[in-house]
C-alpha cells in the first residue's frame, strides 16, 4: 500500500500505525489515526518485554511533537532518551556513534558496516510506513528535546531548592491539595534520609509538616538550609495541643537537623543544588521563542529512594502548574512515565501516589494528558486503572496479568459510561504479537487491533550517562555561551580588582530599603560580590470595558550604577520579572560589596526618583496587549507573547476539535440514513436472488418434463405438449425478468455504496479544511495599547538592589541570579 503524507499529517491526529487482522496475521490498509484530544482522559500502555511497548510510546511522543504538544517525561530506564536520535539524512555515519557494537560483533559486521545496515533498515522501515527523512527533519526542528539528570552532571542538572518554594495560589487556596502537597514533599525528604514515615504517626513527619505549612502559608520559600534552621529554632511551641518539647524534644530535633545537614554537606549532594529550578513552565516551552519542549528526566542512575524523591517533587510541581491553567477540552501538554512500577502501587502509599492520583482525576479538566506504561498491571492501583480512557494493550506475560487487565478495562468502561464485551476482549488479547496492540478507547465504538508504525527515532536501547553527556554537552555549551556575561552585559556595575572599598556595604539613609537578588546556583569556590543597582517597582491598574480588560501591570526595573563615574545609566535599565517580594532581605555569605556613589546616600534622591518614575510610567508606558484576529482573543495583562501564542493555539485546537466533532455528528446522521438504505437494498437483493433462483428452477423443471414427455413417449407434439411448452417458455421469460430484477437490486447496492464513499470523502475533505484553517502557529498578532490613569499608578518601591555576581577573573564577572 502506498501511504501519502497527506493521508496522516493532520492537526489533532496521531499517526500510530495501521489496522491488523489477527485471523489472517496481516497488516491492513486502513491507517490508525488517534484523536489527540482523547488522551486528555489519559492513557495506559501495557506489554511485556519484547512486545514493542517502547516503540509505541515513542511513536505517541513523536506525534505529540509533530502537533506542537510539549511533554514532561520521567524515564526510569533510559530508553526515552532515544527520542534525541533523529537522523534526517539517514546516513550510516550519523548512526555510527550510537550503535551497540556488541550487536555488530554478533552479526559478524564491522561497526561501520553495521551502522550502514541500520541506516538502510531505518530508511526502508520509514518508507514502508509512508515516512521519509523530511518528516524526521521536521520532527527535530519542531521541538526542543532536553535530558535532565538530577544528581548528575551528565545531562542538564536540576536544582531541588526551588522545588521547596511556596506552591502557587491555586494549591494554597485548596486545603486538601495544600495538605497533599506538604505530605508528599515531607515524605520525599524523609525517604531520602532513609526514614519510612507515616504522615499521622511519625513525629518527624508531623513536625516537618508544621514547618512547611507555616512557612508556605506565610509566603516564605524553603531551602534545605532554611529547613535546618527551622528544625533547630521553630516558630511555634505546640503541635496541636501538646507542647513542642513534649512532642519532639530539642535533642531529637537536633539529630534530625544533623541528618539533613550531613546530606547537604556530602560532596555527592552538591550536584543536587546546582542547575535549573524545577520550573514546569520552562520545562514545557522556551520562554523566549515559545517553542515546545520535551523534557526528559533520566533517573536510571539514581538509587530507589533518590528516584522517589525526584519523582515526587516533580509531580508536585506539575500538579501546581496544572492548577494554574485555564480549563480546556483539548490536549495542552503530556506527562509520560515510562515505567510506573512502584510509584502507583495498589496498597502502599509512597510520596508519588497522591499527586499521580490527583492528576488522573483532575488533569483532564486542564488539558494535561497522563500516559503511563508498565509490564505489570497487577502492580497498579485499581482506582488509577479506572481513570484511564485509552488502553494500549500488547502481549502480556501471565494469565494473572490478563485477568487484571480485563477487570481494569471493565472498570474504566463503567467509569466512562462505555460498553464492554469481556469475551471478545479476552479472545483478542490471546492473539497479540510483536508490535501488535489492541487499542481500547472509550471515545470510540469498539476496540481495534493495529501494528505500530516505524518510529522516526533510532531505537538503540537504554542510554548510559556517558551517551547522555555526549548528547547534552552541545546544549550546555550553547547555554553557557549565552548565559555567561560580563558585568557590563548583565546590567550591573563594573568591578575594579584593585578597589578594596568594595568589602564594606554602604549604610543607606533612614527609610530607604535595600534588596538582594536571589542566587540561583550557589558556589563555594568562587568569590561572590554584590554590586549595587537602583530598583524601581510599581503596580499599575488598567481597565478597558470594550476589551473586557481589568488588571494590574507590574513594572520592576533595575538600573546599573557606574560607580567610578558617579553615574546612573537610566537609559540602560533592565526590566525583570522578579519583584521586591521575591528578593532576599539579607546577602548570601560570605561576600563582598561594590561601592555606592555618594549621591545615593541622600534620601532626597529616592523621593525624586519615585516622582520621576511615576511620570515616566504615565508618559511612556501602557498595557500592551496582543490580539488574535483569527480566534478573536486578546492577551491578558502581563502575559508574554509566547504564552499568549500557546493559549491561542490551544483555543484554535479546541475550536478545531469542536468543529470536527460537529462534522462527525452531522455526517453520522447522514451516514446512518445511507447505512439503513444499504441494509434495505441488501435485503431486497437477497429476496430477488431467492425469487430468481426459484423461478429459474421452476422453468427448468417445466421445460424438462415437456421435452422428456415427448421424447420418452415417442409421440408427436400434440396440443397438450404444445401447451406445456408454451407455459414453460412463459416461466423462462419470468425467470429472465427476475434475473433483471437481481441486476437492478445489485445496481442499487452499488449506488448506495458509492454514496457512502462520497460521504466519507466529503467528511474527510471538510475535516482537513477545518484542521488547516484552525492552525494558529504562524498567525500575526495585532497590538493594542491601554494607557493608565495617573491616579492608578502605585510606586511600590524605590531603593537599592544588590546584584550578585561571581568573579571569574580579575576583570570579568559572571552573573549569579539568572538561569
Amino acid at each position: 500500500m502506498n501511504i501519502n503524507v497527506e493521508d496522516y499529517e493532520k492537526l489533532g491526529a496521531f499517526y500510530l500505525g495501521r489496522g491488523y487482522d489477527l485471523k489472517q496475521g496481516k497488516v491492513q490498509d486502513d491507517l490508525l489515526l488517534y484523536d489527540s484530544k482523547d488522551l486528555v482522559t489519559h492513557g495506559l500502555v501495557l506489554g511485556m518485554t519484547g512486545s514493542g511497548k517502547t516503540g509505541l510510546c515513542l511513536a505517541i511522543l513523536e506525534e505529540a511533537m509533530m502537533d506542537d504538544i510539549p511533554a514532561i517525561v520521567i524515564d526510569p530506564k533510559g530508553d526515552i532518551a532515544n527520542l534525541m536520535l533523529t537522523f534526517p539524512d539517514l546516513q550510516g555515519s550519523d548512526f555510527r556513534p550510537w550503535i551497540n557494537e556488541e550487536d555488530a560483533v554478533k552479526k559478524g559486521k564491522t561497526p561501520d558496516e553495521f551502522a550502514s545496515q541500520q541506516a538502510e533498515m531505518w530508511k526502508n522501515g520509514l518508507a514502508e510506513w509512508g515516512q521519509s527523512g523530511d518528516r524526521v527533519r521536521t520532527l527535530r526542528d519542531k521541538v526542543d528535546v532536553r535530558i535532565y539528570t538530577p544528581g548528575s552532571s551528565a545531562g542538564l542538572p536540576v536544582s531541588i531548592l526551588s522545588s521547596l518554594d511556596v506552591p502557587p495560589f491555586e494549591i494554597l487556596d485548596e486545603p486538601e491539595l495544600f495538605s497533599d502537597c506538604i505530605e508528599s514533599s515531607v515524605s520525599s525528604i524523609l525517604s531520602l534520609l532513609g526514614i519510612d514515615a507515616d504522615p499521622i504517626l511519625s513525629r518527624e513527619h508531623v513536625f516537618l509538616s508544621q514547618v512547611f505549612s507555616r512557612s508556605w502559608s506565610a509566603g516564605e520559600n524553603l531551602s534545605l538550609e532554611k529547613l535546618i534552621l527551622n528544625i533547630q529554632s521553630p516558630s511555634f511551641d505546640k503541635i496541636g495541643v501538646i507542647g513542642l518539647e513534649s512532642f519532639y524534644p530539642q535533642k531529637d530535633r537536633m539529630a534530625l537537623a544533623m541528618q539533613i545537614n550531613g546530606l547537604l554537606a556530602s560532596p555527592g549532594f552538591a550536584s543536587w543544588l546546582n542547575g535549573e529550578p524545577m520550573d514546569v513552565k520552562q520545562f514545557l516551552r522556551d520562554s523566549t521563542t515559545g517553542k515546545p519542549r520535551v523534557s526528559i528526566f533520566s533517573i536510571a542512575h539514581l538509587s530507589e529512594k533518590e528516584r522517589m524523591f525526584v519523582v515526587s517533587l516533580l509531580l508536585n510541581q506539575v500538579q501546581g502548574w496544572m492548577r494554574g491553567q485555564s480549563g480546556t477540552t483539548s490536549l495542552r501538554a503530556m506527562l509520560y512515565m515510562d515505567e510506573i512500577y512502584g510509584y502507583l502501587p495498589p496498597t502502599a502509599d509512597p510520596p508519588s501516589k497522591k499527586p499521580l492520583m490527583t492528576m488522573l482525576k483532575q488533569a483532564r479538566a486542564y488539558g494535561l494528558g497522563v500516559l503511563l506504561a508498565t509490564q505489570n498491571p497487577v502492580d497498579l492501583d485499581y482506582k488509577a486503572l479506572s481513570n484511564m480512557g485509552t488502553w494500549f494493550l500488547g502481549r502480556l506475560q501471565t494469565e494473572r496479568d490478563k485477568m487484571r487487565v480485563l477487570e481494569g478495562l471493565e472498570g474504566a468502561a463503567a467509569t466512562q459510561g462505555a460498553a464492554f464485551d469481556r469475551a471478545e476482549m479476552e479472545q483478542i488479547l490471546a492473539g497479540l504479537g510483536n508490535r501488535v496492540f489492541l487499542l481500547n478507547n472509550v471515545h470510540e465504538d469498539g476496540p481495534v487491533t493495529f501494528q505500530v508504525r516505524w518510529v522516526m527515532s533510532y531505537l538503540r536501547g537504554p542510554m548510559t550517562r556517558r551517551q547522555i553527556k555526549q548528547l547534552m554537552d552541545p546544549v550546555k555549551a550553547a547555554r553557557q555561551a549565552s548565559g555567561t556575561e560580563t558585568s557590563e552585559a548583565a546590567g550591573v556595575a563594573s568591578a575594579a580588582p584593585a578597589d578594596k572599598k568594595e568589602n564594606v556595604r554602604a549604610i543607606l539613609p533612614s527609610g530607604v530599603k535595600e534588596y538582594f537578588l536571589r542566587i540561583r546556583n550557589p558556589r563555594s569556590n568562587v568569590e561572590l560580590i554584590y554590586l549595587p543597582a537602583v530598583l524601581r517597582s510599581a503596580e499599575v491598574y488598567v481597565s478597558d470595558s470594550k476589551l473586557d480588560v481589568d488588571g494590574t501591570m507590574k513594572i520592576n526595573l533595575i538600573t546599573r550604577i557606574r560607580a567610578a563615574a558617579d553615574d546612573i545609566a537610566w537609559d540602560e535599565s533592565e526590566e525583570i520579572d522578579v519583584g521586591p517580594a521575591q528578593m532576599d532581605a539579607s546577602p548570601f555569605e560570605p561576600c563582598t560589596f561594590g561601592e555606592l556613589p555618594g549621591r545615593l546616600l541622600n534620601a532626597s534622591f529616592y523621593k525624586e526618583t519615585a516622582t520621576d518614575f511615576e511620570n515616566w510610567i504615565y508618559r511612556e508606558r501602557g498595557m500592551n496587549l496582543l490580539k488574535s484576529p483569527a480566534i478573536g482573543l486578546h492577551s491578558k495583562p502581563g502575559e508574554a507573547e509566547v504564552d499568549f501564542r500557546a493559549r491561542v493555539k490551544l483555543a484554535a485546537a479546541e475550536e478545531r476539535d469542536r468543529r470536527v466533532e460537529a462534522l462527525r455528528e452531522k455526517y453520522r446522521k447522514e451516514g446512518e440514513k445511507l447505512e439503513d438504505k444499504l441494509r434495505r437494498a441488501e435485503i431486497a437483493h437477497e429476496k430477488e436472488v431467492a425469487q430468481a433462483r426459484s423461478a429459474k428452477m421452476s422453468s427448468l423443471i417445466s421445460i424438462g418434463s415437456s421435452v422428456l414427455g415427448a421424447l420418452m413417449g415417442r409421440k408427436k407434439l400434440g396440443v397438450t405438449t404444445m401447451r406445456r411448452a408454451g407455459t414453460s417458455m412463459r416461466s423462462m421469460s419470468r425467470a429472465w425478468e427476475q434475473g433483471k430484477d437481481v441486476d437492478h437490486a445489485e445496481d442499487k447496492i452499488e449506488a448506495v455504496q458509492e454514496d457512502i464513499k462520497e460521504l466519507e470523502k466529503q467528511l474527510t475533505t471538510e475535516m482537513d479544511e477545518v484542521r488547516s484553517t484552525m492552525d494558529a502557529a504562524a498567525e500575526t498578532f495585532e497590538e493594542v495599547t491601554i494607557k493608565p490613569l495617573k491616579k492608578n499608578i502605585d510606586v511600590k518601591a524605590v531603593g537599592i538592589v544588590w546584584v550578585p555576581a561571581y568573579r571569574v577573573s580579575d576583570f570579568e564577572l559572571e552573573q549569579a541570579w539568572k538561569d
